[in-house]
C-alpha cells in the first residue's frame, strides 16, 4: 500500500474542508415542484386516440352484409378494379 501517493494527491488539492448541508429540510429552504406540459400536438393526439378507442375495430354491419352477399352468390368483384389494385400494390413495393 502506497501512502506516499495519497499524500501527494492531497497536497495538490490542498486540505479544503468539505461542506455538507445537513439542514436541507430546514426553514427557509426553497422547494421545487415538477411540472409537465404537453404541446398542442400532444393534446390533439390524446383527443384523437380517445375518439378512436370509442370506435370498434370491425364494422359488424358491413361484415354482415358482405357475408350475406357471398352466401347468396350475389357478391360481384370487378376484374378490372381487382387488377388495378394489384398493380398499384406492386408499384408501391417496387420503390
Amino acid at each position: 500500500m502506497r501512502i506516499g501517493a495519497y499524500n501527494q494527491v492531497a497536497q495538490l488539492y490542498g486540505n479544503q474542508p468539505v461542506k455538507k448541508n445537513y439542514n436541507q429540510g430546514a426553514v427557509g429552504a426553497t422547494s421545487t415542484t415538477d411540472q409537465v406540459s404537453f404541446s398542442t400536438v400532444g393534446k390533439d393526439m390524446q383527443i384523437a386516440k380517445a375518439a378512436l378507442s370509442a370506435v370498434p375495430d370491425v364494422r359488424e354491419d358491413r361484415v354482415k352484409a358482405l357475408k350475406e352477399s357471398i352466401a347468396n352468390g350475389t357478391y360481384q368483384v370487378s376484374a378490372e378494379s381487382f387488377a388495378d389494385k394489384i398493380l398499384a400494390a406492386y408499384d408501391e413495393k417496387s420503390f
